[in-house]
């Protein structure tokens, strides 16, 4: 992990205030603010273009690439200015905010696409990872996402009204861009509320998520069908539980993967809970499988390869769950994604999890 000037990532609570988070990153001087590149590389304002403070301490760059991008809103008013300065002014705002009110040493999300569909960085070396497209910046925009997702705000508030035209379209561009340079799918597009208890990114602009999907999907290819997890809780039994219950041990849980969803495991789903800002319900659902399904490749060792082990066992294709993730374990997951005509690559990440469970 390397550290350049910037901020201290701290992690971010809810969006409950005025704002969402930001970030910032040091593009190319000279690069035209709206123009578009030959090649349709969305135009994105650099942080010394909108005036960007100084972080007030070390920023991580991590050596890996994100495995997310996180939608959100601003939860600001729907403005209908819509001129670059407007969207240089949020900008500040947003950064103001992360600084002054939350203690932050930088805005929190990595990309802001203002009304009028300026993209600007938000925290310092986003733009220039994004380039790179091989590390990602340690950000502060999503609790419990912070070092595997990159994180777009949109600004303004889409609770009842849906953002406009061109604001979309940008995010398009934007999400199907970073995609290419990280190798990211279209199903790894997420919302906010997908992982935290918070309303962001506002009920329309989640409920345009799959259609997001599909569009991104439309410029990079690919099947755009997210993942689908099942809901468990108290009074369950089965290997989708015991599987819980390792991922649950994974993450610090003192916990037997017995199979019984009884009152440790409860427990255990509540603690998480706490600890991710998710809701406090004590059901294993969305929010849970999303924090604890963590890509989990050839080489990993631990709890969550036990996990994978023994949900290929409940698929039947068994495997011993020794906690190991070599050739007989991946051979196993190649055969489920074929199976269920997932890429045939060995990686279990959300979708193949979410295969797995049923």
């Amino acid at each position: 992990m390397t550290t350049v000037t910037g901020p201290n990532p701290r992690r971010r609570t809810l969006l409950t205030g005025a704002f969402a988070l930001g970030a910032a990153t040091v593009l190319p001087v000279g690069l035209a603010d709206r123009a578009r590149a030959a090649d349709g590389v969305p135009a994105i304002a650099y942080c010394a273009a909108w005036g960007a403070r100084p972080a007030s301490g070390p920023l991580t760059v991590l050596p890996t690439p994100p495995v997310k991008i996180i939608v959100h809103h601003t939860a600001t008013p729907n403005v209908t200015d819509y001129s670059q300065e407007q969207a240089f002014r949020l900008a500040r705002s947003m950064q103001n905010w992360a600084m002054d009110d939350r203690g932050w040493s930088d805005t929190g999300q990595h990309f802001t696409i203002s009304r009028g569909a300026h993209v600007t960085e938000g925290r310092h070396s986003s733009l220039a990872e994004l380039q790179r497209g091989t590390r990602t910046v340690e950000s502060a925009h999503c609790t419990g996402q912070n070092t595997s997702a990159i994180g777009i705000e949109n600004e303004g508030t889409y609770t009842s009204v849906d953002p406009r035209g061109t604001q979309y379209a940008a995010l398009v561009d934007l999400c199907a861009h970073i995609c290419r340079q990280y190798g990211l799918r279209a199903y790894q597009i997420y919302g906010h509320r997908d992982f935290n208890a918070t309303e962001c990114p506002g009920d329309r602009l989640y409920a345009l998520l799959p259609q997001l999907r599909r569009d991104v999907a439309a410029q990079i290819g690919g099947d755009p069908a997210a993942p689908v997890w099942p809901l468990l809780r108290a009074g369950d039994t089965g290997d989708r539980v015991r599987a819980l219950q390792h991922l649950l041990a994974g993450r610090g849980a003192v916990l037997t993967a017995d199979g019984s969803f009884g009152p440790a495991t409860e427990k255990a789903v509540r603690d998480f809970q706490g600890v991710t800002r998710a809701t406090a319900d004590g059901l294993a659902g969305n929010q849970i499988w999303h924090q604890l399904a963590a890509p989990v490749r050839r080489d990993a060792s631990g709890e969550a390869v036990r996990a994978v082990q023994v949900l290929l066992g409940a698929r039947g294709v068994p495997v011993t769950v020794d906690g190991v993730f070599g050739a007989g374990t991946q051979a196993a997951v190649t055969t489920v994604q074929t199976g269920a005509g997932l890429p045939a690559d060995g990686l279990v990440d959300a979708r193949t999890f979410g295969r797995l469970l049923g």
